[in-house]
């Protein structure tokens, strides 16, 4: 009785799961091309990782739906011809998602990124974390403000530091919070100043 109607459900709500699949892989292509950034119990998850879990998520959701679609079209049309399970615009969602998911991953890995969730919190729980690189003798570094989705879609700051000093792991910092907002504002040493920027405002949007 219970895999009838687990047939019986699948074989009537095709669109639903292929909606899903597609809503999943839309957003996973899009976390991974963007400056997202998302804060998990005080760790940071960079983007890029987030797409890769929604487009596994998307996959293992066709995968158990067309399993079962299939099985139950085998017992009605023995013989009958399946379709792939992967409709076109959904491999190139996959494809745009997959692409994002390397091109982050190597900056990342190739940059030895390394994020800092920064405190004290701000008022309502706004949250400054900073994403830090070193390339040859660049080092580059972008603030972002979290709020209480645990989410940031985008940049706050940014600034270059010469010979890839990292302010913020150097403890070269300052964060000052008022009731409108915070202010990150990173400092060099005598050998290793800040080229460019050095200053963000950390608005959460309240």
């Amino acid at each position: 009785m219970t895999g009838a109607r687990i047939e019986h459900g699948v074989g009537l709500s095709p669109g639903a799961f292929t909606a899903a699949g597609v809503g999943t892989l839309a957003l996973a292509a899009l976390a991974g091309w963007s400056d997202l950034l998302l804060v998990v119990r005080g760790h940071v998850v960079p983007g890029w990782v987030l797409s890769g879990v929604l487009v596994v998520l998307a996959l293992v959701l066709w995968g158990t739906f067309y399993r079962a679609a299939r099985r139950a079209e085998a017992a009605r049309l023995p013989g009958a011809r399946r379709a792939g399970w992967v409709p076109p615009l959904s491999a190139l969602l996959i494809g745009v998602a997959a692409f994002g998911v390397a091109w982050k991953a190597v900056d990342d890995l190739g940059s030895d990124a390394r994020y800092y969730v920064l405190r004290p919190t701000g008022p309502g729980g706004c949250t400054a974390v900073v994403r830090e690189t070193s390339f040859l003798m660049i080092g580059n570094g972008e603030a972002y403000a979290v709020g209480r989705t645990g989410m940031a879609w985008g940049e706050a700051g940014s600034w270059v530091v010469d010979d890839g000093y990292r302010p913020v792991a150097g403890g070269t910092y300052e964060l000052s919070w008022e009731r409108d907002g915070g202010v990150l504002r990173v400092s060099g040493t005598t050998g290793n100043p800040v080229v460019s920027g050095g200053q963000a405002d950390i608005d959460c949007g309240w």
